[in-house]
């Protein structure tokens, strides 16, 4: 359908058609529909709906644990659930917060301290907050170094 594939994200496909702009965006089989002409993105979900089974959410509201909020101003991405879901599955859900995501003169040690626990849950959460930093570019910082 004369898209082509985004450079930067192997699931971004792109439509430059005139002064027409599309991106359709796939994970699996979820799938976000955009672009600068409605009635183009309309004939694409119908087109898409004629080959495959498809549901139509309306609205993006929620994908893939990012929340889209509209306002005035525009478009707010949040990863409020997404992070509530994290810190209950760490067991910090009950944790007080702080002004700073970490202390900046602390130095993490490979061989120093207690090990812990489970390596593998360590690095689920680790990962999980290397997906958070989409949303909370403040805490990439410290995201970097428990990686």
């Amino acid at each position: 359908m004369d898209f082509e594939v985004s450079k930067a994200d192997g699931s971004l496909f792109i439509l430059r058609s005139g002064e027409q702009l599309m991106f359709v965006l796939v994970y699996v089989d979820d799938i976000i529909v955009t672009g600068n002409d409605s009635q183009a993105v309309d004939q694409f979900v119908s087109q898409l709906n004629a080959r495959f089974s498809l549901k139509d959410l309306g609205k993006l509201n929620y994908f893939l644990g990012i929340e889209v909020q509209y306002t005035a101003e525009g478009v707010y991405l949040l990863q409020t659930k997404y992070i509530q879901d994290l810190l209950c599955k760490a067991s910090m859900d009950q944790s007080n917060s702080l002004p700073t995501p970490m202390v900046t003169n602390y130095h993490l040690s490979a061989i120093d301290g207690i090990p812990i626990n489970d390596e593998h849950q360590y690095r689920n959460i680790v990962g999980t907050l290397q997906y958070v930093v989409i949303t909370r570019p403040d805490i990439t910082y410290s995201v970097n170094n428990v990686c």
